[in-house]
């Protein structure tokens, strides 16, 4: 999944905590890169807790927890999925590409 921001993907993690942030922005769960989170202003774009207004939410299974105090909301129908950013293919069109590379060249052979 890219970066909400810039659309920079995740690589392979190295061991320990992942440098990327999670958040929920418009109901969906986003991932915020480490280059743009040096910027002050990615955080504001996220939504915020209803009871302590962090931006440390996580949304799943049509819900949406705050990680700070540990509030617990229903997400709006639709809003529990992972959303990449403005005309960056979502995991799912990639994989479809990538199959259907496959696929054509597997069949280009037989």
């Amino acid at each position: 999944m890219p970066c909400y921001r810039c659309g920079a993907r995740q690589t392979d993690p190295i061991r320990g905590a992942s440098p990327w942030k999670r958040g929920v922005r418009e109901e969906r769960q986003v991932l915020v890169c480490p280059d743009c989170q040096e910027t002050t202003e990615w955080a504001a774009a996220l939504d915020q807790c209803a009871a302590c207004r962090s931006a440390s939410l996580v949304c799943r299974l049509g819900e949406i927890e705050c990680r700070d105090c540990g509030h617990v909301r229903t997400a709006e129908p639709g809003g529990d999925t992972l959303v990449a950013s403005g005309g960056t293919p979502g995991l799912s069109e990639e994989v479809e590409a990538a199959l259907g590379r496959v696929l054509r060249r597997r069949g280009a052979t037989t």
